[in-house]
């Protein structure tokens, strides 16, 4: 049932403005709404302790166990309006228990919340301390930050281990590095991340992975990981050539294609190549990527090879040497083509994630690390409201393609 809420009536609400003047009356240090907290909270305090003696103030002692009043506690609360003193009242045996205010808190609800928001920003613990102090004239210690920003861990880990999808059409593979300490020195280590499209277009966030060095074996571990967590199935594993992957995920996933970034390779060989020659360069390899067939794509290659082989002739060895993880574009139709041929979808993510990391210098700990990226990854993935572009047409093509291996209703 809907309790309808009552509006406050005129008459009380002009008695609590009458003194008002300036802003300061009402949102100040000492203006009308920290007052008026204060006053609400400690009513709601004494009404907790009638319902929890059985009896008001200097009424009969109502309950069995002759349990009365003993006076009061005083605690200062800190939230948004600051520090806040309050008297909460006390039984003489001790068994008063305030919902609303429960025992050894200290902060008022959403406070956390703050705390946690401006982490997730990327700012350091000494920054946030600063950012309260400022904003709410309220010092906070860096072991509270850390103790608020830690109990994030169990959420962190409960996630990371949440069942999945038995099948994603595509998942995007991708790594950001960073610097973490570890035993007593600063290291570079990575931070692999798997993004799945599901059968809806929606992007997910598989997981995140923390990494010195990344080869085969590490690699099964991860997508072992995914399949323990229900993945039975992917159809197309894009990758921007991660040392190792191919091997795990075709022993995990025998039936998985793994492609490599078209973009990262276009971009990988550009990188050789003089301004002035560049979108001559671009253009031509865009001849081999934009073939109908494999076969046209190799003569396009060739082709390449003969024009720009001898100026350029590390372009030519590097897209031979990744060929057989190119091709598997050519044997699907454009509107698959194009939600595989780059991996932008999860670059975009990994850029969200490098400007709240570029200001610090190292991290203390990969825990602290994980802390912050699940915390930014859940306000980036609220803007994943919408299907990926063009999922529509590529979603009718998986159908057809792997009809054997879609989900029967």
């Amino acid at each position: 049932m809907t309790v309808e809420k009552k509006a406050l009536p005129p008459e009380m609400i002009d008695s609590l403005l009458a003194n008002y003047k300036k802003p300061e009356d009402l949102i100040g240090e000492d203006g009308l709404l920290k007052q008026l907290t204060k006053a609400l909270v400690e009513r709601a305090l004494q009404a907790e302790m009638v319902e929890h003696l059985g009896h008001g103030k200097n009424e009969p002692v109502e309950n069995v166990a002759g349990n009365t009043r003993n006076g009061r506690s005083r605690k200062t609360l800190k939230g948004d309006f600051g520090k806040l003193p309050i008297e909460i009242p006390r039984d003489r045996h001790g068994a008063f228990e305030p919902q609303l205010i429960p025992k050894h808190q200290t902060r008022w609800t959403g406070f956390d919340d703050k705390i946690l928001s401006l982490y997730a920003r990327g700012m350091t613990v000494r920054e946030i301390q600063g950012h309260l102090e400022e904003m709410y004239g309220t010092p906070v210690s860096p072991a509270l930050i850390s103790s608020v920003t830690d109990a994030v861990l169990d959420e962190v880990n409960a996630w990371q281990s949440r069942p999945l999808d038995a099948l994603y059409p595509i998942v995007y593979l991708d790594c950001i590095h960073v610097k973490v300490r570890d035993a007593g020195a600063v290291r570079v280590k990575a931070a692999y991340l798997a993004l799945g499209i599901n059968l809806e277009g929606s992007k997910e966030l598989l997981g995140i992975w923390m990494a010195q060095t990344e080869g085969a074996k590490f690699w099964l571990q991860v997508v072992t990981e995914l399949k323990n967590r229900g993945v039975a199935d992917i159809f197309i594993a894009c990758v921007d050539g991660l040392k190792g992957f191919p091997e795990a995920i075709e022993a995990v996933f025998p039936k998985t294609a793994v492609q490599l970034c078209i973009v990262h390779l276009v971009r990988y060989s550009l990188n050789y190549v003089s301004w002035k020659l560049r979108k001559a360069v671009a253009a031509d390899l865009r001849a081999i990527y934009t073939a109908a067939t494999v076969d046209d794509a190799e003569r396009q290659l060739s082709a390449f090879e003969a024009t720009w082989g001898e100026a350029y002739p590390s372009i030519g060895k590097s897209w031979r040497r990744n060929w057989p993880r190119v091709i598997p574009f050519f044997d699907y139709p454009p509107e698959i083509r194009r939600v595989i041929y780059t991996t932008n979808a999860i670059e975009s993510v990994n850029m969200s994630l490098r400007k709240i990391t570029k200001n610090r210098g190292s991290f203390p700990s990969d825990d602290a690390l994980l802390k912050l990226f699940y915390l930014a990854l859940r306000n980036i993935s609220k803007k994943w409201t919408m299907p990926i572009r063009d999922w529509k047409a590529a979603l009718n093509r998986f159908t057809i393609q792997f009809e054997d291996r879609m989900p029967q209703h």
